[in-house]
């Protein structure tokens, strides 16, 4: 198949695109660069040893789109482009609201304009708000805590029902969980552009030597030791994760997590990445984050059972994958 992906020289984007092109799919990347870099769409050319077409734009131009879907075979869709900072989406909401809504209902219309009837929706376990865990697909969408939630909420309602509306229309909504690592070639891995939101680069930068220590945002929750409590899981695994729902999309909405199933708190990432690279991450406590939760881990076994696909890589295989990147990627540009 022919896929378009949106966001696709992003972190989970760009893994995504070589796990398509390995499943003998062909690939056509959309990316605005606003989070991203264009040398990342030759590297997945490299890793896979396949082409790939480019086409820098912003998803929320429907023109844009438009000219996309009118010059070449769109045979589905994987829609990851769009914000995703939950902190800065409470600082910044009409950003967020504008981005994240506009670019799903754009691609949507397109999608019944052109007949194209696989849809792959980037959704993310901050729909299910601050419940109890872990999250299983079943429970009802609730007020989120942030903004970035929000809009995937809602872009899921809007998919939900656009699907009702139209028997032939299949859309498969991914509510994945905290995607961290890297390609093992360490060619590609999460570039974040400023101060890392996410806490793998952020503690990645801090081992380089590039940040001087790490905040923990809160220590107070009710966990095993304080700290926030996620469920992390390798990008290789989460980008199959997407081929999986791709191939055996059916007519109808279809929800899944994919994530681990096991939470881990952020000292005891940080505890874990120490030991995969021998190298010490120096951190300190500071306040709370608004819009973060004490805990979210998922209940993967939907995906299990009808995709056949579950998480096979550790947490140490993702520190060290994450690690080899960040040298390799900074090394790359100081040497510039």
């Amino acid at each position: 198949m022919n896929i378009l992906v949106t966001g696709g020289a992003g972190y989970i984007g760009s893994h995504t695109c070589i796990a398509l092109l390995e499943a003998g799919h062909s690939v056509i990347i959309a990316d605005n660069l606003c989070n991203s870099k264009s040398e990342t769409v030759m590297k997945i050319m490299d890793i896979a040893d396949k082409e790939v077409t480019f086409c820098e734009i912003d998803v929320t131009d429907a023109e844009a789109v438009d000219i996309i879907f009118r010059n070449y075979k769109v045979d589905g869709v994987i829609h990851f482009a769009g914000l995703k900072a939950v902190g800065e989406s409470v600082d910044k909401p009409l950003d967020y609201y504008y981005n994240n809504i506009v670019s799903t209902l754009v691609l949507a219309k397109a999608c019944q304009e052109y007949g194209v009837n696989r849809f792959v929706f980037s959704s993310s376990a901050t729909v299910y708000g601050d419940d109890k865990v872990p999250f299983v697909e079943t429970m009802d969408l609730l007020p989120t805590t942030n903004p970035y939630g929000e809009t995937k909420a809602m872009s899921e309602r809007i998919l939900t029902d656009i699907t009702n509306a139209n028997p032939d229309f299949s859309v498969s909504l991914l509510r994945y969980f905290n995607p961290v690592g890297a390609h093992w070639s360490g060619l590609i891995g999460e570039t974040p552009n400023g101060i890392p939101n996410n806490l793998m680069p952020y503690v990645t930068q801090v081992a380089k030597g590039k940040l001087k220590s790490l905040r923990v945002f809160g220590n107070d929750y009710l966990t095993v030791d304080g700290t926030g409590v996620r469920d992390y899981i390798h990008v290789v695994d989460l980008a199959n994760g997407h081929v999986a729902a791709l191939e055996n999309l059916t007519e109808g909405v279809h929800i899944y997590n994919l994530g681990t199933g096991k939470g881990t708190s952020v000292l005891e990432l940080v505890k874990a990445f120490e030991e995969a690279n021998d190298i010490e991450v120096p951190y300190e406590i500071v306040d709370r984050r608004p819009g973060d939760i004490a805990s979210c881990y998922a209940d993967a076994s939907k995906a299990k059972r009808e995709l056949g696909w579950e998480a096979n890589l550790d947490i140490i295989s993702m520190c060290r994958d994450a690690w080899r990147f960040e040298k390799n990627y900074t090394d790359f540009v100081e040497s510039k």
